[in-house]
């Protein structure tokens, strides 16, 4: 029963993650919303509170994982069992695929206003600005380092009751702002295969394809990099 409880605390969590990310990237880049053109601040502030306020949510239930990387690099490490980390990814791609979903549904008219199709795409998924997989890997590997190399330091740290979700918003937010431009800072593969997935399906007005040929990227380099940061800080801090 506690193993389905942390399913759908992952399911859901997750999807409320995209709902609210990849919502306020639509809010940004679809034409004739209240927030079109409003830039990259408003982009990066949003996922911030977009990874914060699921994780108050669901943190006492799940751990608040949401995201493939951190739950191998925390089986790495032997903080999780094994058993659990399919269950976790399975709940989380699902939940991101939904998420997806529901901002399509929330932007539909906004969807058929707006013609730029890698716009479109770029809501659910992330794109390179500079299209050179060997660099874009290395971005997404450094920007999931930091991001574990992070969460392993908040947790590690001794703080009120109800700061780490906070710290752990502020971390996704520099990360965006600082190491973002390159790829879009997907450092969550659940977080772009879920929604690339739901663009392939969904009936979306004039869209381009799904870009399937970079999306290995926003996988493997995550995992990896994630995995990194969690092993280091653990052999020099703990």
């Amino acid at each position: 029963m506690f193993m389905v409880e942390k399913f759908l605390a992952e399911m859901i969590g997750t999807m409320i993650l995209i709902l609210l990310g990849d919502g306020v990237v639509a809010n940004v880049l679809l034409k004739k919303t209240k927030g079109n053109n409003s830039g990259l601040i408003v982009i990066t502030t949003g996922w911030a509170f977009a990874v914060a306020i699921p994780v108050f949510i669901f943190a006492s239930i799940s751990g608040a994982q949401f995201n493939p990387a951190v739950t191998i690099s925390l089986a790495v490490i032997g903080d999780m069992p094994w058993s659990e980390v399919p269950f976790y990814i399975i709940a989380q791609v699902i939940g991101a695929f939904l998420g997806a979903v529901l901002v399509f549904l929330t932007y539909y008219k906004h969807f058929e206003e707006t013609e730029d199709k890698d716009s479109k795409l770029g809501i659910f998924c992330t794109m390179p600005a500079i299209r050179d997989y060997k660099w874009n890997f290395i971005t997404e590997f450094i920007g999931t380092f930091i991001l574990m190399f992070g969460i392993m330091g908040i947790g590690a740290s001794k703080m009120a009751a109800g700061i780490s979700p906070i710290a752990i918003g502020l971390l996704i937010w520099v990360i965006g702002l600082s190491l973002g431009g390159p790829t879009g800072y997907a450092i969550n593969p659940a977080r772009d295969f879920g929604p690339r997935l739901a663009h392939f399906l969904l009936p979306i007005k004039n869209k381009r394809d799904s870009d399937w040929a970079y999306s290995w990227i926003p996988i493997i380099a995550p995992i990896l990099g994630g995995i990194v940061g969690t092993v280091l800080f653990t052999v020099i801090f703990k």
